[in-house]
């Protein structure tokens, strides 16, 4: 992956070190979930400790779990037939429930329809090579 140096500013690295620990949070808690993505608060948390913590995007980069994602994204943007299956699976079950439990038709259509468009993107995008 290429090497970004971290940001100068004192205020900066600070404000990029706390984005990159809540999207890493999040992104842990999404994890469990349904419904709500892991890999792009991964990727976002990446981003961010690249730009302030060159410890945290190494520890992000080699970590047995998200290292894998952010190289697949580096190498082409490429996402993993596993993780395009847990999405669509996810989306389903949040579809399904919010079916079930809401009473506004318009904003379960809304929904819907975003994860459709979204899980025709996510299948769009190559696999990495085996």
């Amino acid at each position: 992956m290429p090497y970004v140096p971290p940001v100068r500013s004192r205020l900066a690295r600070a404000l990029y070190a706390i984005l990159a620990y809540v999207s890493l949070g999040i992104g842990i808690v999404a994890i469990f979930i349904p419904g709500l993505p892991t890999t792009e608060f991964v990727l976002l948390s990446f981003w961010a400790a690249s730009r302030s913590s060159p410890r945290l995007a190494n520890w992000l980069a080699t970590h047995k779990l998200f290292g894998p994602m952010i190289e697949n994204w580096h190498n082409g943007k490429r996402i993993a037939r596993k993780a395009k299956i847990a999405a669509t699976v996810s989306m389903l079950v949040c579809a399904v429930v919010m079916w079930l439990t809401l009473r506004h038709y318009w904003a379960i259509y809304a929904a819907i329809g975003g994860m459709v468009l979204v899980n025709l993107w996510i299948w769009s995008r190559p696999e990495p090579e085996v």
